[in-house]
């Protein structure tokens, strides 16, 4: 007989009290990101770190006064072109339109190195953050082609989240208020643009990725591999094809459960972290691979991060949890952050959607919200560019060529590959795409000759060796090769092996019309110069 509305028992009762009680110990306690936001700021201040280090090692030889691109030249350019500074800043907001002078530039990239160590010691708050993003905006926007890398615009993005994942005021390592939840679903939804981004222009972009080759060619020719990656090139051609399969799984399915129950958030986090790892163990991709991991970490929840953290640490987070007080300001700021966030990712996900999709691109002028990419296609040889010099006064068949090396990139088939990032060579990079296109595009590697005709201390910075250090050399040129690793165990003891193509840039001197043209025209050395550098 049907029992009527509201005339259970309160056995029943109980009994319904007691079964919701079992569900609720088997789902854990409810969702607490405290210790999310303390290990997300944590990897984020190590990021920008090694970001502000890079600039700050770099700067001047790169983008000062007397650098391959000098920013106040590259600034002097936009603001002609657009008609005025006002109209130069808006399309390329920075500081530096403000000062470009050497002091300034480095006085702002050590000052970023000091905030970011904040950071990384525990200490951050939206005030902090939000000078850090603008700093590093403000040089990614005078950057040129040092800065023109899909990371730089995740940085900014992913800096101008973790803003609002802090109080306004209040550095504490565990403030008063507690982490926004709806932040950290903006941090998932960053990870998952970044993972499906890279995985659909993989299989659209290069036939290798959708027959699971890509990987017999792929740690040979990415920009520097280190020592691993050549062990890793002789592995079984099973063994490839398994890693680019096992790519497809991490960056074409895992990133979907990101937004699911919380199971398939820790698995799903727990597949993207470790496929990061993989790649930082891998490769030398500067700093990407640890800024990709601090989105990813917004997948996992205090429930799963309390088991793998210190005991005092998991104390003290959950002391401030037990004493939080939420502030509706910052709520009703989160909310505005998420309607913009919302309203911005109209083009990345039309990008996504795309047959045509464009990979690492910004679509407004704070880098807010991006679409991403990477190795949307794969090379399948390795050709390198190097450098020689002489002394001799005359260019013979006997003359003696001496080469130059860079800090990581392969040169010398005897040395040994490096291992240097997070920190990232950013010449080496660019010499790197050099290689893959003619001087006419890369006009600086011209710029870097002269300089190394004169033995200008800043550019020799950017290398690792001195071939000529009494007296500059008489001739440079740029020869052409084409680089395949050494087998493992190569009696010779060399790492790679390569093939001489041909001239990428003939010799040239310091008297020489034709490079004098060429400087004279994109402005490097003044018109009615005689000699010294420019």
């Amino acid at each position: 007989m049907p029992v009527p509305p509201g005339s259970e028992s309160a056995g029943d009762r109980r009994g319904l009290s007691a079964r919701l009680a079992r569900w609720r110990d088997r789902l854990g306690p409810p969702r607490s990101y405290w210790l999310t936001r303390f290990v997300l700021l944590r990897l984020l201040g190590l990021v920008y770190f090694f970001a502000f280090v890079s600039l700050a090692t770099q700067l001047l030889p790169l983008i000062g006064s007397h650098g391959l691109l000098p920013a106040a030249a590259f600034l002097s350019r936009i603001e002609g072109y657009f008609g005025s500074r006002t109209d130069g800043f808006l399309q390329f907001p920075s500081l530096f339109w403000i000062d470009t002078s050497d002091p300034f530039l480095v006085a702002m990239a050590w000052s970023g190195v000091a905030l970011s160590l904040l950071v990384l010691s525990g200490f951050a708050n939206s005030i902090l953050l939000f000078i850090l993003w603008a700093l590093y905006m403000s040089f990614v926007n005078i950057g040129q082609d040092w800065y023109g890398y899909g990371w730089e615009i995740q940085l900014l993005e992913t800096g101008f989240l973790a803003m609002f994942l802090c109080p306004l005021v209040d550095p504490r390592p565990f403030p008063r208020r507690p982490p926004p939840a709806p932040v950290v679903w903006l941090f998932r939804w960053l990870a998952f643009r970044i993972m499906l981004g890279a995985g659909l222009i993989k299989i659209r972009g290069d036939p290798c990725w959708r027959d699971l080759t890509c990987l017999y060619y792929h740690y040979e020719t990415q920009p520097i591999p280190n020592p691993l990656s050549r062990y890793l090139h002789f592995m079984p051609k099973w063994f490839h094809r398994g890693g680019a399969l096992w790519n497809h799984v991490c960056e074409l399915i895992a990133p979907w459960f990101g937004f699911g129950p919380r199971l398939a958030r820790h698995v799903a986090g727990f597949l993207m972290v470790t496929f990061q790892c993989i790649l930082i163990l891998s490769g030398n991709l500067s700093f990407l691979n640890y800024l990709t991991i601090v989105p990813m970490l917004a997948c996992f929840d205090d429930s799963l991060l309390r088991r793998l953290l210190p005991r005092r640490l998991v104390a003290r987070a959950e002391r401030a949890a037990a004493a939080a007080e939420e502030s509706p300001a910052h709520q009703a700021v989160v909310g505005v952050l998420v309607l913009v966030v919302a309203l911005l990712s109209y083009y990345p996900v039309l990008n996504l959607m795309s047959s045509h999709q464009a990979m690492n691109t910004s679509f407004n002028r704070l880098s807010l919200v991006n679409t991403y990419g990477a190795f949307g296609s794969v090379g399948k040889e390795r050709h390198e560019i190097v450098f020689e010099g002489t002394d001799d006064a005359a260019i013979t068949d006997a003359t003696r060529w001496r080469e130059y090396e860079f800090r990581c990139k392969p040169g010398d088939p005897l040395r040994r590959p490096c291992i240097i990032a997070p920190y990232q060579p950013r010449i080496d990079w660019q010499i790197w795409f050099a290689a893959m296109s003619v001087p006419e595009r890369y006009p600086w590697t011209v710029h870097l000759i002269w300089k190394l005709l004169h033995n200008d201390p800043g550019a020799l910075s950017l290398l690792a060796n001195d071939p000529f250090p009494g007296s500059p050399p008489r001739f440079i040129r740029a020869r052409y090769y084409l680089y395949q690793f050494a087998p493992p165990g190569d009696p010779g003891g060399a790492y790679w092996k390569r093939t001489l193509l041909g001239t990428w840039l003939p010799a040239l001197s310091v008297d020489d019309p034709r490079l004098r043209r060429f400087l004279t025209a994109y402005g490097w050395l003044p018109r009615d110069a005689s000699s010294g550098t420019p």
